[in-house]
């Protein structure tokens, strides 16, 4: 009898010197890192740098793969339907909180489904108008769009996501009436934008501020507490007319529940080597976006955070899904 009790103690001794090793040997081949937006916006843009630092750091490729669509939810659903061991991730942002409460049947639950593993980084927003409209400031575009209750439009990048969110909470606060598009990426909202089809948006100032300098659209506002140092002669909405208004967009990694604990936290420590190094900084600030350093479990008590609050902000402005 006394042997399988010691065969029980080498078996649970060698189990525990596996995990520790497969973690200490993870990478062993690709990672992918799904994007669940279109092409060439801010969480496309910084995933594949951060993809280039951990490729670089972990000495096998990491690989961006775009699957935008409904809002985040066909791209956000595949990885949770993945395999949990490392190498399948999810580039996500606060589309994913919203989402919680706006979308309730999702084919996911993001903190059943997922484990954080870091945030990356935050931006303002920067509302923008073709230059065809007639109105200067936010004061001046307020009346207009007072004085013509639903015919001006607004883009965003899909339902859920922060381009729309910003647009629905400042709808909400500044009481206009303006008709929602939503597009099936951040490009072709920018795009239509640009080209006078849609007549404003609120879009992440690392995309739109050379289009505004450029003198492509005209900036109205950004929504940050304060003015962005890439558009410093721009107010903040909550300067320019509607106080308490303030909202960003934030990006973050995460992975399928049930990723082992060891392969979060070394991812985890990576990417806030790869945020913390001063050309990153330096880099990121004239593009206006901030460094986010957290631990993984900081990280899940902010994504709690952020749901409870987006949920507050759904019930309170009443904010439905566009059928």
């Amino acid at each position: 009898m006394a042997l399988p009790s010691k065969l029980a103690v080498v078996v649970t001794a060698l189990a525990s010197l596996v995990l520790p090793a497969s973690a200490q040997d993870y990478p062993a081949h690709t990672v992918r890192i799904i994007v669940p937006f279109a092409a060439g916006g801010p969480a496309d843009v910084y995933s594949r740098q951060l993809a280039q630092y951990l490729s670089q750091a972990l000495k096998q490729p990491f690989v961006v793969e775009d699957q935008p669509g409904a809002g985040s939810i066909i791209g956000t659903a595949a990885v949770a339907h993945s395999k949990p061991d490392g190498y399948t991730l999810l580039a996500m942002s606060n589309t994913h909180t919203v989402n919680e409460s706006l979308v309730p049947n999702k084919p996911f639950a993001l903190m059943r489904d997922f484990v954080p593993i870091a945030p990356i980084n935050y931006s303002d927003l920067v509302m923008v108008v073709h230059p065809s409209v007639q109105a200067k400031d936010l004061k001046e575009f307020i009346a207009l769009a007072k004085a013509q209750p639903g015919k001006l439009n607004y883009a965003s990048s899909g339902t859920g996501t922060p381009y729309h969110m910003a647009g629905e909470l400042f709808k909400s606060m500044s009481g206009t009436d303006i008709l929602h598009v939503p597009y099936r990426g951040s490009s072709g909202a920018r795009n239509d934008v640009l080209g006078g089809q849609v007549q404003m948006m609120f879009d992440a100032i690392t995309t739109m501020a050379p289009n505004a300098k450029a003198g492509q659209v005209r900036a109205l506002a950004t929504t940050g507490a304060k003015r962005s140092s890439v558009l410093p002669d721009v107010p903040t909405v909550e300067e320019a007319g509607v106080p308490g208004y303030e909202t960003t967009i934030w990006l973050g990694l995460m992975a399928p529940k049930g990723t082992p604990p060891a392969i979060v936290e070394k991812l985890n420590a990576e990417i806030r080597k790869a945020i913390d190094q001063a050309d990153v900084k330096e880099t990121w600030a004239k593009q206006g976006a901030v460094p986010m350093m957290m631990f993984a479990a900081e990280f899940g008590a902010y994504l709690e955070k952020d749901i409870a609050k987006w949920a507050n902000v759904v019930k309170t402005a009443n904010i439905k899904i566009d059928q």
